[in-house]
Parts: structure tokens; sequence; C-alpha cells
């Protein structure tokens, strides 16, 4: 058998996530490593794209052949694969750091909203992260993370965000001591200005209504002034997180529970999640599940969730099966739905995913069996586009 060296141990090295994409693939598609690393000292001598697909994966250990051994196969589960997933069982932490990465899983509960007969649909919360209340606490934390590991210290960000990035990183800050600037779309609701000031950021309008629209200027900004730009639309750790937090994670809860999943449906914004998700289990399930993606329809605007031809990089790096256009009144009557069944209040991409379902169970899409829909936030930032909702039904 090859010896199990702790992946710490080892040196890590500068390769862009593209360039592992195959070598992840194919670790994913065996569930294991067949080819194992070859060192001399603390030197690794052959397998260093296998060494950084594995650290990629969040694997603990790496598997090392003895000089003149065969090769062995070494499965996911011996190398640490789901280890770092170890949360607090009594909720006991030690900081608001701690909060974030030592609660999850979030959770994944069945919805009654959506479930019908033998239909069953089981919802990812996102909202349960702490600092944004969506998944953009998880991409906020690492791109600071990887930056502070890799260039050291951050004293200043600037980002352009449509809130719950902003408000991420605004909180990162407020607890690790760096300054914020966070620019918003005008297509924003105005309760983000307070928010984010809240959490003691200073905050720009800009008068377009894409992020996208406006990165350049932010870049600029940056540039002159000292600061960081994350630029959580082209920082890679923003599908690596996905890819070794909230993809495995949903893994590992569906087999404790016995679900198998016949399709996940999500939105894509910046893309990271959803494309993370289904680069994961299309390679794990070789191609057995069934992946929607959902994006506003044409001349919509829907907070979270951008049309592809807007410009997102990590959507292009995988296939999902499908599509699905949604109105803005079509997710938030997807809000309500879940809200009036189920009693979460989810927000305006959540909905539109629910919507998202809704369309495919009404296209003969959706057969019997389990279905996962990722939730990314809650509505309490989206009041002002409820009461336009119901103010122009006279509700």
């Amino acid at each position: 058998m090859a010896i199990l060296v702790p992946i710490e141990v080892i040196e890590p090295k500068r390769v862009e996530v593209r360039d592992l994409l195959s070598v992840m693939a194919d670790i994913l598609r065996k569930w294991g490593v067949d080819e194992p690393v070859v060192m001399k000292g603390d030197e690794v001598v052959k397998g260093e794209r296998i060494v950084e697909a594995l650290r990629r994966l969040g694997a603990r250990y790496i598997p090392v052949k003895r000089s003149g051994e065969q090769d062995y196969f070494t499965p996911l589960d011996a190398l640490g694969f789901y280890d770092e997933l170890s949360p607090s069982r009594l909720r006991v932490f030690n900081n608001t750091l701690e909060l974030l990465y030592r609660n999850w899983p979030t959770p994944l509960v069945r919805l009654n909203s959506l479930s019908i007969g033998e239909v069953r649909v089981w919802a990812k919360l996102e909202a349960y992260n702490p600092f944004s209340n969506s998944v953009k606490d998880r991409i906020g934390w690492y791109m600071v993370k990887k930056f502070i590991e890799e260039k050291g210290r951050v004293e200043k960000v600037y980002e352009a965000t449509s809130t719950n990035t902003g408000m991420a990183i605004a909180a990162l800050g407020a607890i690790m001591g760096f300054s914020s600037r966070l620019y918003l779309p005008a297509s924003i609701q105005k309760a983000s200005d307070i928010l984010l000031k809240a959490l003691g950021a200073e905050v720009v309008r800009k008068r377009k209504a894409l992020t996208v629209e406006f990165l350049d200027e932010v870049l600029e900004d940056a540039r002159r002034d000292g600061a960081v730009s994350l630029n959580q639309f082209e920082n890679d750790a923003n599908f690596e997180v996905h890819l070794r937090y909230t993809a495995k994670e949903l893994d590992l809860q569906m087999q404790s529970a016995g679900i198998r999943a016949e399709a996940i449906i999500g939105g894509i914004g910046t893309s990271g999640h959803l494309s993370a998700i289904t680069f994961y289990f299309k390679n794990k399930l070789r191609g057995t599940m069934r992946i929607y993606a959902v994006q506003p329809a044409p001349g919509e605007t829907i907070p979270g969730i951008r049309r592809v031809e807007t410009g997102m990089k990590w959507i292009h790096w995988i296939r999902p099966d499908r599509v699905i256009e949604v109105t803005r009144d079509e997710a938030i009557e997807g809000v309500l739905r879940v809200a009036r069944r189920d009693g979460i209040l989810v927000g305006l991409s959540s909905g539109a995913v629910a919507a998202a379902f809704q369309k495919l169970l009404e296209l003969g899409e959706i057969g019997e069996g389990d279905y996962v829909v990722i939730f990314p936030d809650n509505g309490l930032k989206y009041v002002e586009q409820l009461q336009a909702y119901f103010e122009k039904r006279g509700i």
C-alpha cells in the first residue's frame, strides 16, 4: 500500500485551477488515485499535479509510493477527503470566523411547497451562513483566506457587489481588521447601502445596472489607492470553495439521508457555486445526474443571478443540461410559494430557482424521485421588490 503523507507538509505550488480540471475530474470519476506520488525526501519528483488537485479538493493526505513498489489504488475516503467537514456538535465556537466554516454543512431540508406525490424536493439553505446570510460568505472568506496565504496581510479591499459578497467582505474586514469600499449597481435595493454601512464599509453607488459593467473602474480605483480588488467574477477561489466544501457537503448530506437526486437546480450569478457543484457531481456520478441552470429572462433583472452572455467565467468549464429562464415576477411568485407553504422567506434568486423547478415540472422533465434546489439567501434584503410587486397587484 502507498504511504499516506499529510498534504500540509508539502509546499503548495502556484497552479491555475483550470490546469488541474482534468486531474480533478479523473480523481472524482475514479473516486481515488491510482498513480501514487513519488517523493525524494521532502520533494515531490512525480505527481505534482495530483498533489495540487488533491489540495484543491480538500484531501488531508496524499498517497506516496515507496521506491520500487508497484502502483496502488487509494480511495478518496482513505485520503481524509471528508475530514474537514466537522461541524461543532454543540455549536460552540471560539470566534465568529469559526461560526462560518465550523458551522457547515448548511441545512438540507425537504420542501412541502415544491414536493408533490413521489416528487421530493430538497433545498440547501445557504441563508444559514452568518455574515451576509447567503452563499456569498463562502467566497468572501475563501478569497480573503487565499490572498493572505499567498501575499500576506490585507489592508483595504475594493469590490464590486450586488450586496451579499459585499456584506461578507465588510464582516470579514470588521473581524480581521481591514477596511472595505464596496461598489453597488444602480439596480440594487436601497437597503443594501444601510446594511453595508452598518458593517463599517464605505459604499459607492454606480449608475450602471450590472456589477460587471463597472469592474474596470473598481480595479483602477484599487490600483490608484493601493487596495486589493479580490474580484469575485474572476477569482478562482469562488469556484474552489464550492468544490471543496459546498458540493462535498451536499454529497455527504444526500448519502446520510439516503437521497439519490435525479437533478440539481441552481441559479447562475458569478457562476461559482453551480459550476463547482456541476463539476463535482457530473464527474463523481459520471453524468447520471442532471443539472439545470437558472437565469433571468431577456430584459429582466433578478438580484443575485444574471444571463450567461453578460460574462461569467466558470459556467464555461462545465455543461449544465439546460438553462431555464425566469422573469422577476415569476421569481417573486416562487418566493411567495415557498413562504406560504414552508414558512421560510427566501431571496429572489431562490425564488427564481423554485420557479424554474415548477417550469420543469410543467414541461414533463421532472418525474418521480428526489431533486435538490440551491437557495442562495433569504428574503429580508428584498422588501422593496416585494413591496413593488404587492403594490402593482393592489395587495
